[in-house]
């Protein structure tokens, strides 16, 4: 669980990756540049993810109406992956969530997904509310408009949410070029 001093760095042993329903019905209202982009980060941030062996853990919002996983998405999971299904905007409330974050025993969530102005937001407004480290990877969220987009920013940095980059949270993880799998994984973005 979370501690009382905040991480300003992605720790590879404190981390779990969650994907905020990237669905296929969501995905088909985004603009293609920022679908496209969020298509390229998912890839680099789940293949790292599952390398460094770190727990990844993906929602649905009502998946009835608005489909399942996105197959970018799904193709890279492995088995340890869980899959939450929900109606409130913030993941929290998805059943069994909590629990099983308290099982992984990670103060650090690193979220990424749709849309960055309503369940991105949300979510991470109460991860950081509950005491986690919480770190949006701002070129893996995504909303329809731009304004909104770039709103959900402005309300994470206020709420205490640290901001960065795919590219952030990779290199934050290896920490050093001499990690073993530095080569491989720098691969993704050079």
């Amino acid at each position: 669980m979370a501690t009382e001093t905040k991480s300003l760095l992605c720790d590879v042993k404190n981390s779990c990756l969650m994907i905020v329903d990237v669905q296929e019905k969501l995905s088909a209202v985004m603009p293609e540049k920022v679908i496209n982009r969020l298509k390229t980060n998912t890839d680099v941030l789940l293949t790292a993810a599952n390398q460094l062996k770190i727990p990844v853990i993906t929602t649905m919002q009502y998946p009835k109406g608005l489909g399942g996983i996105e197959n970018f998405v799904k193709d890279k999971l492995n088995e340890t992956s869980k899959c939450f299904e929900k109606t409130s905007f913030s993941s929290l409330e998805a059943e069994g969530l909590e629990d099983h974050l308290k099982e992984l025993d990670k103060k650090q969530i690193i979220l990424m997904g749709l849309e960055s102005h309503i369940c991105v937001l949300q979510t991470a407004i109460e991860f950081t509310e509950k005491g986690y480290d919480v770190f949006v990877v701002s070129d893996a969220i995504a909303s329809r408009k731009l304004t909104s987009y770039e709103t959900a920013l402005i309300r994470l940095e206020q709420a205490g949410v640290w901001l960065l980059n795919t590219e952030s949270v990779l290199f934050e993880w290896l920490r050093d070029a001499s990690h073993p799998d530095f080569k491989a994984l720098s691969k993704l973005i050079l």
